[in-house]
């Protein structure tokens, strides 16, 4: 860990100057309090860095928590062993492909039984907070259970034992994006009302005891659910067609659930903070997290180690080095089947922007995070399925 200077701490070994500027600039901003944590993942973001961890007094910053409001990863681990499995590996991609709307934009035709139940919650918790997410998005009932495109996905990996698991990582899809945009704009026009002047317009914040913050929260939570119950309801789906695969029910021994772009109150150094993570994962001493490689690399279980410094978190994933327009300029398609060698997905110039060499290499994220986490298991992908 490296002390930049009081306001900010980093873990990041890898970490260009442009992103160290951006988050310099986050930690000077009055509320921050006790200090910005950048995660080993940390990268350019908008506003603010993504893999960073911002704890405010009396404000949050909407750029801060992200557009993809609760996204996050599932994993569910089952009883089958890598021995147990088909060889043709493509009848399931291609029966998860069917199943799971894949890229942005693309919705369910109709509301799945299985998802009924929890739209008719998420219709409940939406009352609750006295508002409606057909303002935002008019069919957003549709979203729920899709995947969306960039570096969101769905794989079946084997972790060091051969047991077999069930990976995936999406968000709120296009009703929380607005959610986030809306309330974006507002803490915009708020601070330009104030003649607040900011290093960056991205930074607006809302503070505490106003209509517009509360409002915000009460969406923003909503919007976080959504996110978690959207990968719940995919990672049915697809433990329906694994089943169907394989020949055989499926036993869940571990499942876990966890947001990386979200915010909470928790209780830091003395006081009650607002604690954005961007990029970042809860890691409370115990608590299960899932940290994934760029596509074709190694993903892993961990267990938070409650590490105060960083305010009990962890990174979310590998992190990116080049921009998706520099990855397609740099690399190409047949460079990334190499890096695919052996792991079933569709082979596509879509995804280029996602190729391993474009993310910083997982294994140094991991070793920077040895005093956030735990690694207990580390997984290998043999299906991957991604969104254009």
């Amino acid at each position: 860990m490296e002390t930049i200077n009081s306001k900010l701490l980093n873990w990041a070994s890898i970490l260009d100057d442009k992103t160290r500027e951006q988050a310099l600039a986050t930690a000077k901003l009055p509320f921050i309090y006790p200090h910005l944590a950048l995660m080993p993942d940390a990268h350019l973001g908008k506003g603010a860095t993504v893999g960073s961890v911002i704890p405010t007094l009396g404000a949050v910053i909407p750029a801060a928590v992200g557009v993809d409001i609760g996204c996050g990863m599932i994993a569910v681990r089952t009883q089958y062993s890598l021995n147990d499995l088909p060889k043709d590996r493509k009848r399931l991609r291609e029966a998860i492909e069917r199943v799971i709307p894949l890229s942005a934009g693309h919705n369910n035709r109709t509301v799945k039984a299985t998802a009924e139940p929890r739209i008719a919650e998420l219709k409940k918790l939406a009352a609750k907070a006295g508002f409606n997410p057909g303002q935002y998005v008019e069919k957003w009932e549709l979203q729920l259970g899709s995947l969306g495109s960039g570096n969101h996905f769905i794989e079946v990996c084997a972790d060091e034992t051969q047991a077999v698991w069930l990976f995936l990582h999406s968000g709120s899809r296009g009703v929380g994006n607005k959610i986030a945009q809306h309330h974006i704009g507002v803490a915009r026009q708020a601070v330009a009302k104030k003649q607040i002047h900011l290093p960056d317009p991205d930074l607006a914040y809302l503070e505490e005891g106003t209509s517009q913050f509360d409002r915000y929260i009460e969406e923003l939570h909503w919007a976080q659910h959504f996110a978690l119950l959207n990968r719940e309801e995919m990672m049915d789906r697809v433990i329906t067609q694994f089943g169907n695969w394989v020949g055989g029910p499926v036993r869940e021994l571990e499942r876990i659930n966890c947001h990386h772009n979200f915010t909470r109150q928790e209780r830091h150094y003395g006081k009650s903070v607002w604690v954005s993570r961007k990029g970042a994962i809860r890691a409370e001493r115990g608590d299960p997290g899932l940290i994934p490689g760029s596509m074709g690399t190694a993903s892993y279980v961990v267990e938070g180690r409650g590490n105060p410094a960083s305010l009990n978190s962890s990174p979310h994933g590998a992190g990116r080095e080049y921009s998706r327009t520099a990855a397609r300029k740099a690399f190409s398609l047949d460079e990334l089947k190499k890096a695919m060698h052996g792991i079933e997905f569709r082979a596509s110039e879509a995804f280029i922007d996602e190729i391993p060499a474009a993310y910083k290499p997982i294994d140094v994220v991991m070793r920077d995070a040895e005093d956030l986490v735990t690694i207990r298991h580390s997984l290998r992908q043999l299906i991957n399925v991604k969104g254009d």
